[in-house]
């Protein structure tokens, strides 16, 4: 993964869209992060984002393989003051804002797992495919300020394969108030045994079928991550997005065989229109 190029190229689609002469967003956002959409433009009701997106990311956690990826964007939103409910994808959730500097998100999510194929170079042979599965995320944040310059995450995923834990903080660039601009965040992710062994461990029975060796991980630390999001209008309706993220794993998996590649990586690009 090229992860300079794919940095340099979001920060320049940022320089260039900062110095344009194009529309923002009307309205204030429940939070003026870019890592959070808001489609409501500040108004009670309902709002609708629809768009695509494309992708260049690793093909599984922990490989070597890479290749783009086109992806829905966009949400069904229902603001009531404070308060947002949304629909996007395969999310259902509410996030809320409180004493300004307080934000509480809360979200159940279908987890795709893994397949045997997601591998081209049949790297995954013979260890059949992970389970399929829901989650409920529960997430908080805490600005330093009400402009939110400045934050701290704390999130909890917990659902039918495994547990992972999520401690970060942020950094919002821009004076906007409409979700739009720029932000860089770094996070810890912690995982249990159970979700550790899903997504890297390998049992007797899958090291028959596949030849690596039998794995059996402990949970703890999982990896460090860096995440760059860019929002912004191009005009009253449309929005242009970006996003860089870099995974480095921790090295209980990077030893296992599973893992090709001692990270994970993806860059994203897209385009939403907001009715």
């Amino acid at each position: 993964m090229k992860k300079f190029t794919g940095l340099l190229g979001a920060v320049l689609i940022n320089a260039l869209l900062i110095h344009s002469a194009t529309a923002q967003g009307q309205g204030t956002a429940l939070v003026p992060l870019p890592s959070l959409d808001d489609f409501t433009q500040g108004e009670d009701g309902w709002a609708f984002g629809l768009g695509a997106g494309v992708e260049y990311e690793t093909a599984y956690e922990g490989s070597d393989e890479f290749g783009f990826e086109a992806q829905p964007a966009g949400a069904v939103q229902w603001r009531r003051g404070d308060n947002i409910f949304y629909f996007a994808g395969e999310a259902l959730g509410w996030r809320g804002r409180r004493s300004d500097t307080w934000l509480f998100e809360a979200t159940v999510a279908f987890d795709e797992g893994r397949e045997e194929g997601d591998s081209d170079d049949g790297r995954l042979d013979g260890l059949g495919n992970t389970e399929e599965g829901t989650e409920f995320v529960l997430q908080a944040r805490r600005a330093f300020d009400s402009d939110w310059r400045y934050w701290l995450d704390g999130r909890v995923i917990t659902g039918d394969n495994g547990n992972l834990g999520l401690f970060g903080a942020g950094l919002r660039f821009g004076d906007q108030n409409d979700g739009t601009g720029s932000e860089l965040g770094i996070v810890a992710v912690f995982n249990d045994s159970e979700r550790a062994n899903r997504d890297f461990g390998i049992n007797a029975g899958q090291s028959a079928a596949s030849g690596l060796a039998e794995t059996k991980l402990d949970g703890g630390f999982r990896s460090i991550g860096l995440n760059y999001t860019v929002r912004h209008y191009i005009n009253e309706n449309w929005q242009v997005f970006g996003e860089v993220l870099y995974e480095h794993f921790g090295s209980d998996i990077q030893d296992s065989p599973i893992a090709r590649s001692n990270y994970e990586a993806e860059v994203g690009v897209g385009f939403i229109y907001v009715f």
